[in-house]
């Protein structure tokens, strides 16, 4: 039974949607913007939001737990150094996400995920 399973599955086994999701917050720090299905943005936004609130702290803890979730130190020194001080007095709501027409080959939802 999948009570109280808030996270979408995307028809994938846990590890895979876990690189899923990690891959996407590396290139969303990476481009400040991305494009991809609503699903997967919406799934991707609370982790993003979640990692900026703790790179607004800018501590050596922070910087190790942001680097064991997001998997790579060049998008943790980006997400500390660059785009958390521009939210300094911003207390959530980092992420915007505007949906697109759908994708053509099979009519999938888009939409683009960026930073306000």
């Amino acid at each position: 039974m999948n009570h109280h399973s808030k996270k979408r599955k995307f028809g994938r086994e846990m590890n895979q949607r876990d690189a899923l999701v990690r891959s996407l917050a590396r290139s969303l720090v990476l481009h400040e913007n991305i494009t991809t299905t609503t699903a997967k943005a919406k799934e991707l936004r609370p982790f993003v939001e979640k990692l900026v609130t703790k790179a607004k702290t800018g501590t050596l803890a922070s910087r190790r737990l942001i680097i064991t979730r997001i998997g790579g130190e060049r998008e943790a020194k980006i997400l500390v150094e660059k785009i958390a001080p521009k939210y300094a007095k911003r207390n959530g709501g980092y992420l915007r996400i505007v949906k697109l027409p759908a994708r053509k080959l099979d009519a999938a939802p888009m939409a683009v995920i960026e930073f306000v």
